[in-house]
């Protein structure tokens, strides 16, 4: 293979998953509330992709040496902006569609020109009594520059025209800090309905009394706008004590970073849209994007209204532990594999509460990267500290916009007595693992947990993620010597079973599709077939376009960014790609090798990318009892075959629907539900299963 082997831009991929959102809100057949809510997926996704994604191109456009460099960053920016935009003007049609959705089910979210006499009434007590206290507007027309800006608030550009003819210009943020941003308001009169305002049209009704008692006003006009920061933060290596007093002077940095994006109302007139544009100094490889008059709409992912036939019919996630049995026995009795948010999400936080009691428990280490806000699991390790456990908890400060809120969980327990361990120098921990040690007739006893999601009970409730439970010593050893490695680096832990990042993950998943290679080369069956949130490493790319060009099946689910290049004769003819977006988030981290009949499946935390697999700690492991493995290939050949939610990743990733050829219906996440609850039973029945052994995750060549 070449060595500049073909690969589609990244950004562009992810931009293309953000499309698979916007069909969502498209999909006539999604529930009115919940296309409202996909409304505000797809406008936070497109929030963090300009903090992001766009800020790193930037970034290296800025820096870039050499005419071919400035030009590649250059145009990939272009496309960048042109693809936004066509996807923002199908936003605004799909926003009027929804909207115009809402009030066929008499929901209605009324513009303040739309108001009648009582409702504005209403507005104008809410406004005085609520809003006035919150508002601090400011002049930008007689001030170098603007004042610092926070990239998670929306603000108005207000044009004031004064009696005397004269201008002023002004600029205010929208509390929506605190206050809600949808406001119930009375109904018309004899009417049975929902009506909503947001408060920036609450503001935009009584704009002109925030300056009665300065200027002499005659009208006044408001027009939203709002900024994207560079996301990056600039740390040191050094993981010491002050880390934490670093990092938030890093969020302060960040705080202050270079607008990347301004995003603004398109009928915001052009003096005005210019004197905000060098107020906010900024330059040529900024992104400006015209839009409607509501931005922020990430808010409409906690919009309030609806009764239960407009959304989802709420999962009941199904049970994981017999009633009367301690969760230890259970685990010990056989392995447990579990596939939230089908399974309820408690036999974690349940698992943590008893070996905070348990009195044969003595040491509990677990990786926590992003927790609920009020943790469940957190609460249980402190209160394991309180009953005289040892407790050591690895928490990741550098999770992206989870930084202040693992500040504030890790001094929590740092004060509770938790030894709280912040990281590798250079590498963030992103493993999924629990390590429970337990005394049992003057034995040491691991219990353990690998995953590829994280300990948050918010989450769990929409993310498809899996959780292995085991009381298999060598895999115990193994997690338990994954933490050893993170307290001290200097220490070179041998792992039996699992393949670890950055030490042996890479080669272990390389040597994997090698031998699936030479297989085909030999002409007996091979056969690949992985699901992931990202492929995006380059060398896990190429090592796949050789697969497939040796014959090898190759089959791929990946979530958001994928830079292979699909259905390219000559190069990838023998690999097809799916991508699922539905009602779940899909989550979980799977890799299958067909390995000459003896398939090997194995779950992860780490992504195809090049950060997960040589600049974090992730943890590969392998799913060894028979009936797991049945579960998990069921369940992904479920997702395979399904026809309603799942979209065909082409070589330009346009994601077209995959064709229903059999007449019958196909929608996974409902179908694996189905199939869980009908096995329901044959879980009950894993209890006559014992603990197999646990192979070598690097197998012999």
């Amino acid at each position: 293979m070449p060595n500049d082997i073909p690969l589609y831009p990244k950004e562009l991929s992810w931009l293309s998953f953000n499309e698979r959102v916007l069909q969502e809100v498209e999909d006539e057949s999604v529930p009115i509330i919940e296309r409202v809510r996909f409304l505000g997926i797809f406008s936070n996704n497109l929030d963090e992709f300009f903090r992001v994604r766009v800020a790193d191109v930037r970034r290296l456009a800025a820096f870039a040496r050499g005419e071919a460099q400035k030009k590649h960053f250059a145009k990939l920016l272009g496309q960048i902006n042109e693809r936004i935009l066509r996807l923002q003007r199908r936003y605004a049609r799909a926003y009027a569609k929804v909207m115009a959705g809402l009030g066929q089910q008499d929901i209605y979210l009324v513009k303040e020109s739309k108001l009648t006499q009582p409702q504005r009434s209403f507005v104008e007590d809410y406004f005085h009594r609520e809003v006035l206290p919150e508002l601090e507007p400011f002049f930008i027309d007689d001030r170098e520059t603007m004042p610092l800006l926070n990239e998670a608030r929306i603000y108005f550009a207000i044009q004031l025209q004064l009696k005397d003819g004269s201008l002023r210009c002004a600029a205010m943020e929208i509390p929506t800090n605190t206050l809600s941003r949808f406001v119930l308001i009375p109904p018309r009169e004899g009417k049975r309905e929902q009506v909503y305002i947001v408060l920036d049209n609450i503001i935009r009704a009584c704009l002109v009394e925030v300056f009665r008692d300065v200027l002499p006003i005659r009208t006044a006009r408001a027009y939203m706008f709002k900024i994207s920061r560079d996301a990056e933060l600039e740390l040191g290596e050094q993981i010491t004590q002050n880390l934490v007093d670093r990092m938030e002077k890093s969020l302060k940095r960040r705080r202050r970073a270079d607008p990347v994006r301004l995003a603004y109302d398109a009928d915001m007139p052009p003096t005005l849209l210019n004197l905000v544009k060098k107020k906010l100094k900024m330059g040529r490889y900024d992104t400006y994007t015209p839009g409607g008059r509501y931005h922020n709409s990430k808010d409409l992912m906690k919009f309030p209204a609806g009764a239960a036939r407009y959304n989802y019919k709420p999962l009941v996630p199904l049970p994981t532990l017999p009633c009367g049995e301690s969760a230890f026995s259970h685990i010990r009795r056989a392995d447990r594999l579990y596939y939230y948010p089908y399974h309820d999400f408690r036999v974690i936080t349940n698992l943590l509460a008893s070996a905070a009691i348990d009195p044969l428990v003595h040491e509990i280490r677990i990786n926590l990267y992003r927790v609920a806000k009020n943790s469940q699991v957190v609460a249980a390790l402190v209160n394991a500290v309180r009953n005289n456990k040892k407790v050591i908890a690895v928490v990741e400060l550098r999770a992206r916009f989870d930084e202040l809120a693992n500040i504030h969980w890790s001094e929590e327990l740092r004060d509770a007595g938790v030894e709280v361990i912040y990281g590798v120098p250079g590498l963030k921990v992103h493993c999924k693992l629990i390590s429970i040690i337990r005394r049992e007739e003057g034995k040491t006893r691991y219990y353990s947990h690998l995953g590829t999601g994280n300990f948050n009970e918010n989450t769990a409730r929409i993310y498809c993620d899996f959780s292995l439970l085991t009381s298999n010593q060598a895999l115990g050893r193994d997690v338990h010597n994954v933490f050893e490695l993170i307290r001290s680096t200097r220490r070179r832990p041998v792992f039996q079973h699992i393949a670890v990042s950055p030490l042996t993950n890479r080669a272990a998943l390389m040597q994997a599709i090698d031998r699936e290679i030479e297989a085909a080369a030999q002409g007996r069956r091979a056969e690949l077939f992985f699901k992931c949130n990202n492929l995006v490493d380059s060398q896990m790319v190429e090592r796949l376009y050789r697969a497939g060009a040796a014959g090898v099946r190759v089959r791929i689910i990946v979530r958001s960014m994928c830079t292979l290049v699909c259905e390219t004769p000559g190069l990838s003819e023998n690999i097809q790609v799916i991508s699922l977006v539905d009602k779940f988030l899909e989550h979980a981290r799977v890799y299958i090798f067909h390995n000459g009949g003896e398939e090997l499946i194995w779950m992860s935390s780490a992504d195809l990318m090049t950060r997960n697999l040589d600049h974090r700690v992730e943890v590969t492991f392998p799913i060894t009892q028979s009936a797991h493995r049945s579960l998990v290939r069921k369940i992904l050949e479920l997702q395979w075959s399904d026809n309603q939610k799942a979209r065909i990743l082409d070589a330009r990733q346009s994601n077209r629907r995959l064709a229903n050829n059999t007449g019958r219906g196909c929608r996974a996440q409902d179908a694996i539900y189905r199939y869980l609850k009908q096995h329901s039973t044959a879980r009950a029945s894993q209890s006559r299963l014992k603990p197999t052994s646990c192979p070598r995750l690097k197998e012999k060549r």
